[in-house]
C-alpha cells in the first residue's frame, strides 16, 4: 500500500521538485550572489533605496486598501449567501463565472472602460455628465485589484459562514441578544478563520501583482512587482530582481504565519 501511494504522488513529486524547489533554489541563488558569483546581501539591503522603498510602501499601501474594499464588499455577500441554501450554489457559479476569463483579458477589459475615450466616458458624453479620468492612476489600480480578488475574500468567507450552527444563532436570539449582538458576539468571531484566509488571498496577490498596475497605472505608477519584472525583462538584472523577491517572500511568509495561527482547523479553506 506505502509502494503504491509512493507511485501515486510521484507526478506531484515532479511537478513541485521543478516547478517549486529549483525555481525558489534559483531564486535564492541570484538573490544572494553578485554577478560574480560571490556572496552578498546588496541585492536584498536595495530595498532600502529611495526608489523600491517608495514602490514597496505603495505596493502595501494599495493592497490594505484592495483588501480592505474585497472585505467590506466580501462579508455582506457572503453573509447573503450563507443564508440562501436552495439557490446559493447557482449565484456562487455566476459569481465565479468571469474568473474562468484570462486575467489578462478581464484586466485589459477594464482598461477599455476606463481610458478617457472608453465606454464609461463616452456613456457619460453621451448623456452630458461629467466624465472621469480614473485610468493611469492609484485608484484604477485599486479598481482592478478589488474585481480580479473579490471572489477570493468571497469563497473563504461563505465556507466559513456555512459551517456556524443555526442552533447557535437560534439560541442568542432565545437568550434576547438582538440582531447587533449575536453578529458582534457569535458570527464575527466564529468567522475569523474565514477573514484571515480571505485576508490572505486577496493581500499577497495583490502585493505581488504587476499586470494590473501596468495596464491600470500606465508607466506612472510603479508598484514592486513592477520593478521585479522590469529587472528580469529589460534590465536583465536577474540578482537585483531575485534579491526584491526574496523580500516580496517575507512578506509572504508573514502572511501564511498568520493564517496558520488563526486559523488552525483549516475552517476558512475553500476547499
Amino acid at each position: 500500500m506505502k509502494n503504491k501511494s509512493r507511485l501515486l504522488s510521484g507526478p506531484y513529486l515532479f511537478w513541485a521538485i521543478s516547478f517549486i524547489i529549483i525555481p525558489f533554489c534559483m531564486i535564492f541563488c541570484y538573490g544572494l550572489t553578485d554577478k560574480s558569483g560571490n556572496l552578498t546581501l546588496a541585492n536584498i539591503l536595495s530595498i532600502a533605496t529611495s526608489e523600491h522603498s517608495k514602490a514597496l510602501s505603495l505596493s502595501i499601501e494599495l493592497s490594505l486598501i484592495a483588501t480592505a474594499i474585497c472585505l467590506l464588499l466580501g462579508y455582506p455577500l457572503a453573509a447573503i449567501l450563507a443564508h440562501m441554501k436552495n439557490s446559493s450554489g447557482v449565484i456562487i457559479f455566476v459569481f465565479i463565472l468571469p474568473m474562468w476569463m484570462n486575467f489578462l483579458l478581464r484586466t485589459l477589459a477594464w482598461q477599455t472602460l476606463l481610458e478617457k475615450t472608453g465606454v464609461i466616458n463616452t456613456v457619460l458624453s453621451a448623456l452630458h455628465l461629467p466624465t472621469i479620468n480614473i485610468i493611469n492612476t492609484s485608484g484604477a489600480i485599486v479598481l482592478g485589484m478589488v474585481y480580479n480578488f473579490l471572489p477570493f475574500m468571497v469563497l473563504p468567507l461563505y465556507n466559513s459562514l456555512t459551517k456556524i450552527d443555526e442552533n447557535v444563532l437560534n439560541a442568542a436570539a432565545d437568550l434576547g441578544a438582538n440582531a447587533f449582538q449575536t453578529f458582534y458576539k457569535i458570527t464575527l468571531p466564529l468567522s475569523v478563520p474565514g477573514i484571515i484566509s480571505g485576508i490572505t488571498m486577496v493581500f499577497v496577490p495583490a502585493l505581488t501583482t504587476f499586470v494590473i498596475s501596468k495596464l491600470l497605472g500606465g508607466s506612472k505608477i510603479l508598484l514592486i512587482g513592477n520593478v521585479i519584472e522590469e529587472q528580469f525583462t529589460q534590465a536583465g538584472n536577474w540578482h537585483l530582481g531575485s534579491g526584491l523577491s526574496i523580500v516580496l517572500m517575507i512578506f509572504i511568509i508573514i502572511n501564511m504565519l498568520l493564517s496558520a495561527v488563526f486559523d488552525k482547523d483549516g475552517e476558512g479553506s475553500v476547499l
